[in-house]
């Protein structure tokens, strides 16, 4: 099966534990339903974040959704002058018959000025 990687992007409200958590478990579920996907179809995750979130690892929103077996990590976004502030983004490994014209790459709440070109809509609930 091919390999696809699925990039995503998100903004937080705050610099605390709870505010990175629920943003990036609501981030990496609309990636998973936009494009389809199940966690055994997720090779591997690559989490940055902006130099002004630090109050925990995004990874750990994954490792709650039962990404047990995935590998995951975590970085620091260089700082650009004038780039958008508390950022998540995310890259995600995917195995998937997808072709990569199919791929749903999420940019959920503000972070949708970063890449508007890609932009998915988030998912009706």
């Amino acid at each position: 099966m091919p390999v696809r990687g699925i990039r995503g992007a998100i903004n937080v409200g705050a610099n605390t534990r709870d505010a990175i958590q629920d943003a990036t478990t609501r981030l990496l579920l609309a990636m998973c339903d936009a494009n389809r996907l199940d966690t055994a179809d997720i090779i591997s995750a690559f989490f940055t974040v902006t130099t002004d979130l630090n109050a925990t690892y995004p990874a750990g929103a994954a490792r709650a959704l039962g990404w047990l077996d995935v590998p995951l990590l975590d970085a620091q976004e260089i700082e650009v002058p004038g780039g958008m502030p508390r950022v998540v983004r995310v890259l995600l490994h995917v195995e998937t018959d997808l072709a990569r014209a199919q791929v749903q790459h999420v940019y959920l709440d503000d972070a949708v000025a970063l890449r508007p070109d890609i932009h998915m809509p988030e998912p009706r609930q």
